[in-house]
């Protein structure tokens, strides 16, 4: 697939994102990554490119074929044992599981470990995880995928009820609004980073005709469904970073219905993973 990326978190993990500029050789990617375990997980993607590799795919550089695998990863060290994490073998094996009819939402995947709603460090979040949305516009598809485990709030953008954050005496505490929270002032003095560096990882894909500089603006204008659904985003405390692929079976008339529906099935997608 044609591909692009936009990163905007300030803590991202990521790996072979700068070949996805519009400036760069590469336009076309093999796979993308999305995983837990910090940047420890990033080494998934090397099952990927093994599994590619099995598979006669690639990049043909008259030696052998060189799989292209963008990865990013979310931390979620600090749920459940830390030194256990993905890597080459589990990328490896999800690729032997993908298939085109999974609907697994939630903690599965890369979000078993998410969370969401920081402000009040791991002990006060609740459960982030996978959630997917997809729209048609006259036969050209959007669809995301969102991998929510965000230092901020998630809420419905159409109704404004917030549905995941953080919990103290069994309510939410909206982090909006209370700037004092969003200092890493978890209980109990928690050691540093432990609940305060976050990610919410995206992934948005068409299957339109699109150029890389396309893909990217379509990445681009993803963000825009982080910022409906989560508050507040794009912290110094996330990595967040949305991956778009374009498959271009279809050909389509007009940019800007795919950049709007982009924008709502990513904020959807988000919704989802925390329902």
């Amino acid at each position: 697939a044609v591909a692009g990326v936009d990163v905007r978190g300030a803590a991202p993990g990521t790996r072979e994102t700068d070949l996805l500029r519009g400036y760069n050789a590469v336009e076309k990617v093999h796979a993308v990554m999305l995983s837990g375990g910090s940047a420890f997980g990033l080494d998934a993607a090397s099952g990927a490119m093994r599994y590619l590799e099995e598979n006669d795919t690639g990049i043909d550089v008259g030696v052998a074929k060189v799989p292209i695998v963008p990865a990013a990863v979310i931390f979620d060290l600090a749920v459940g044992d830390a030194s256990v994490r993905p890597g080459k073998r589990e990328g490896y094996l999800a690729c032997k599981a993908a298939t085109a009819d999974a609907q697994l939402t939630g903690r599965v995947g890369a979000g078993t470990g998410a969370s969401v709603g920081m402000s009040l460090g791991i002990r006060g979040a609740m459960p982030g995880g996978i959630g997917t949305c997809c729209a048609d516009i006259g036969g050209v598809r959007v669809a995301a995928l969102a991998v929510v485990n965000a230092f901020g709030d998630v809420y419905d953008h159409h109704t404004g009820e917030i549905l995941a954050g953080a919990r103290m005496d069994d309510a939410i505490v909206p982090c909006m609004g209370a700037p004092e929270r969003m200092i890493g002032q978890a209980p109990g003095r928690m050691p540093p980073f432990v609940g305060c560096v976050n990610t919410t990882l995206g992934v948005v894909a068409t299957n339109a005709a699109l150029t890389r500089e396309e893909a990217n603006k379509l990445a681009s204008i993803a963000h825009d469904g982080y910022a409906m659904a989560i508050r507040p985003v794009h912290t110094s405390m996330d990595g967040d970073t949305v991956f778009a692929l374009a498959t271009g079976e279809t050909a389509y008339t007009s940019f800007l219905p795919l950049l709007a529906a982009a924008a709502e099935v990513m904020a959807l997608a988000i919704q989802d993973a925390v329902r």
